[in-house]
C-alpha cells in the first residue's frame, strides 16, 4: 500500500508567496490570488492554490487581517523540497507479535527487502530486514535452546501445517525439546511449560504425556494413537500432528518468533520536515538502504527507499510582488516556478521552461489581481476584497505615490463599492498602524521592509519606513547610522540604504551606510539626504541610484 504523507504539502497544490519581508500589499496578493485560482478551477480536480508568506506580517498588515477577519497565509521558511513532498511512500508494515514467519511472508509477496515493525499503537519499533533474518537463521555458529511463544496453539497449528488432535492450553511459552537424547534425559529436562517433539515411537510419546508437558508435537507424519489421545486429554497436554520432519519442525517453531524479538532497532529515523538531501544521506550511509518516517511520539508514517528518492520532487510555486531571487523565499532555486506576476521592474530570476509573467506598470500586485477578477467575470468575497484594497491603499500611499496609476484608482473605486466603505478613511487609518514607530528597536525597524539589489556588480539593501514626520530620524539619527553599518556587514552587501518617506511632507530622508567615498559619488553625503517628491522606493529612488550606481 502507498499512500501520501498527510501532514505535508500535496504534489497537487501550488504555494502563492510573496517576498521576504514581505508588506501589505504582498500578503493581501496573494490571499486575493489564491482564492481566484481556486474559484476558477472549482470542480476540475485541478490543483489547489495555497496563500504563503516567507516573513513576518508587520502591524500594518496586521490591521488588515484582522479588520476583514482573515487568517494570515502560511509561513513557509523555505521551498526546498522535503519529505512532506514526497507524493506516496510505503507505509505496509508489520505488528510486533506477528510470528517472523509471516513477517517474511509477507516481505516475499510485496517483494519488500525490510519490514517496518510496529507496536499496537502504531509506534516504530524496529525493522526485519532480508539481512537479519539470514544473520538470525543461517549464519548463526552458536545454537541457542530453542523456545516457543508466547504463542496461540491455532497459530503454530498453522505454522507447522498441522492438526491439532488434542487442545489444552490456548496458548504456549517455554523450551522446545526433541527427543532424541535417551528418554531419560529428555525427561529430566522437561517442565510443565514445555513443548517435545517425537516420531512414531508411542512409548516415548507416552511417556512425554505422562510427564506433564504443556505440548506434544508428533512429527513425520506418523500416526497419533488412541491411547495417546486420551492419555494427552486425561494430563492436559496438547498434541498437534504434522507431516514435517523433526528439524523442519523445529525450523518452523523458530520462525514462529515474534517480529520484536528478531527486528533490528538500529535504523535511520526522519521526520516530515527534514530535507530530501538529509533523508537521502541517511538511506545511503545505512546498512538497510532505506529510512522509516515518524511523527512525533513515534508514530510511524511511511518507509523510503533509494527507489522512493530517484523520482524528481520540487515545490510548486507562483511568486507575486517580486521577481528576484535575492527577494524570494529561501530554496526558490530547487524550486517549480509555474507563474510570476509582479509590477516591479525584471530581476534575475530564470525558469526551466516558458510560464506565464504578469508584469504590470502599476501602483501594487493587488490591482493586478483585481484587474483579473473583473476579467475573468468573478466577484472576490468581501473579506478578499477588503484586503485587495488595503494592499492598493499601502502600496500607494492611499494613492498619493508618484507610482499611482489610473488603474490603481479604478480598482480601488470597484473594491471600495463592493464593501461601501470610505477607501479614504480605511487608508489613513492603515497607514497610521504601519507609522506607529514608538517603543519599536532601530534594529527591527529597518529590517521589516528592505530589498536587497544587484545593480550594476554592487550589492545593495534597500530599506523603508513610513513616518509621520522627520522628527523621527533627527531623534535616532546615530541609531539608525549605526544601524544601517551593521546590516552592511551582516548582509555582506556594499551599501545599506534606508529611506525614511513622509507622507504629509511628500518627501524621503535618505541613511546610508557605505564606503564614504562612494557616497559622495552617490550624492548621499551629507546625512540624512532629503529628497523631495521622493515616495516610492521603486519608481522615485530606484532608478535614480541606479544610475548613480552605474558610473562607479
Amino acid at each position: 500500500m502507498e499512500t501520501h504523507l498527510d501532514g505535508g504539502i500535496h504534489i497537487n497544490s501550488i504555494y502563492v508567496i510573496g517576498h521576504k519581508q514581505p508588506d501589505t500589499d504582498s500578503i493581501c496578493s496573494v490571499i486575493g490570488y489564491a482564492e481566484l485560482q481556486n474559484s476558477e478551477d472549482a470542480n476540475k480536480g485541478a490543483r489547489t492554490y495555497i496563500p504563503a508568506r516567507c516573513g513576518e506580517v508587520n502591524p500594518e498588515t496586521a490591521f488588515a487581517l484582522e479588520t476583514f477577519t482573515v487568517e494570515a497565509p502560511v509561513y513557509i521558511e523555505s521551498v526546498e523540497p522535503n519529505v512532506a513532498d514526497i507524493p506516496f511512500i510505503d507505509t505496509r508494515c508489520a505488528q510486533k507479535d506477528l510470528p517472523t514467519v509471516d513477517v517474511a511472508a509477507m516481505m516475499d509477496q510485496y517483494d519488500m527487502r525490510n519490514m517496518p515493525i510496529t507496536d499496537d499503537q502504531g509506534v516504530l519499533l524496529g525493522l526485519v530486514s532480508e539481512y537479519g533474518l539470514a544473520r538470525a537463521y543461517v549464519t548463526r555458529q552458536r545454537m541457542e535452546q530453542l523456545s516457543i511463544g508466547p504463542i496461540r496453539l491455532d497459530v503454530l497449528e498453522q505454522i507447522l501445517s498441522a492438526q491439532v488432535v488434542v487442545a489444552a492450553d490456548e496458548q504456549l511459552e517455554g523450551k522446545v525439546y526433541t527427543a532424541i537424547d535417551a528418554l531419560h534425559v529428555t525427561l529430566s529436562r522437561l517442565t510443565a511449560n514445555d513443548v517435545a517433539i517425537v516420531g512414531d515411537n508411542e512409548p516415548t510419546q507416552l511417556a512425554l504425556i505422562s510427564a506433564g508437558v504443556a505440548a506434544l508435537i508428533i512429527a513425520d507424519g506418523a500416526p497419533v494413537g488412541d491411547r495417546v489421545i486420551k492419555a494427552a486429554r486425561a494430563q492436559g497436554v496438547s498434541v498437534l500432528a504434522t507431516a514435517l520432519d523433526a528439524f523442519g519442525v523445529g525450523k518452523m517453531i523458530h520462525l514462529s518468533l515474534p517480529a520484536s524479538m528478531v527486528m533490528e532497532t538500529d535504523i535511520p529515523i526522519v521526520s516530515r520536515e527534514d530535507s530530501l538531501e538529509y533523508a537521502k544521506t541517511q538511506i545511503s550511509t545505512s546498512k538497510f538502504r532505506t529510512a522509516c518516517v515518524t511523527a512525533e511520539g513515534g508514530t510511524f508514517l511511511g518507509m523510503l527507499s533509494r527507489t522512493t528518492l530517484m523520482q524528481e520532487i520540487q515545490k510548486s510555486v507562483v511568486l507575486l510582488d517580486h521577481n528576484e531571487a535575492a527577494q524570494a523565499v529561501d530554496g526558490i532555486e530547487n524550486a517549480d516556478i509555474v507563474e510570476i506576476i509582479d509590477h516591479h521592474r525584471l530581476g534575475v530570476i530564470s525558469t526551466l521552461r516558458p510560464i506565464r509573467f504578469i508584469n504590470e506598470p502599476v501602483g501594487s500586485t493587488s490591482t493586478i489581481i483585481t484587474t483579473m477578477f473583473v476579467a475573468r467575470g468573478r466577484t472576490p468575497s468581501r473579506s478578499t476584497a477588503g484586503l485587495l484594497l488595503c494592499g492598493i491603499l499601502s502600496d500607494t500611499l492611499v494613492l498619493r505615490m508618484s507610482t499611482t496609476t489610473d488603474e490603481d484608482r479604478k480598482a480601488v473605486t470597484y473594491l471600495s463599492g463592493l464593501l461601501d466603505i470610505d477607501p479614504q478613511d480605511l487608508g489613513t487609518r492603515l497607514i497610521e498602524k504601519g507609522m506607529a514607530l514608538e517603543g519599536l528597536p532601530i534594529a527591527e525597524l529597518l529590517s521589516r521592509d528592505t530589498k536587497h539589489y544587484d545593480l550594476f556588480g554592487k550589492t545593495l539593501l534597500i530599506g523603508q519606513v513610513m513616518v509621520p514626520s522627520f522628527a523621527f530620524t533627527s531623534q535616532h539619527a546615530d541609531e539608525i547610522h549605526a544601524e544601517l553599518a551593521a546590516q552592511r556587514r551582516a548582509h555582506k552587501v556594499d551599501f545599506a540604504i534606508t529611506l525614511f518617506t513622509s507622507v504629509f511632507e511628500n518627501a524621503s530622508e535618505v541613511f546610508a551606510a557605505g564606503d564614504e567615498l562612494a557616497l559622495q559619488k552617490l550624492e548621499l553625503c551629507p546625512q540624512p539626504k532629503l529628497l523631495e517628491n521622493v515616495m516610492s522606493r521603486k519608481k522615485d529612488f530606484l532608478p535614480h541610484i541606479g544610475q548613480l550606481v552605474r558610473t562607479l
